[in-house]
């Protein structure tokens, strides 16, 4: 796939998370790279291991809607330790 935030490749679970106040529900591949990538690496710079993985995994899903599953348990990872879920 030419651009993963345009992918509309289902995750495997629908994530509610609370932004500045605003709920907000990432549902499909391309909305998590967006999210994920829209803040700048210094951001994420604690849990950069886990933000690449989740960066890799979706990119990886973008092009085989096999590999969602594992797109999933990378975000899950990211927002659960981030304290987003």
């Amino acid at each position: 796939m030419d651009k993963v935030s345009d992918s509309v490749t289902k995750l495997q679970a629908t994530f509610r998370i609370k932004v500045n106040g605003e709920s907000v529900a990432i549902a499909t591949v391309g909305q998590a790279y967006d999210f994920i990538t829209r803040l700048s690496t210094a951001e994420w710079g604690e849990f950069r291991a886990l933000h690449e993985e989740a960066r890799a995994a979706l990119e990886a899903a973008a092009g085989d809607a096999m590999l969602s599953r594992k797109a999933t348990d990378a975000l899950r990872a990211l927002f659960a330790r981030t304290h987003l879920l």
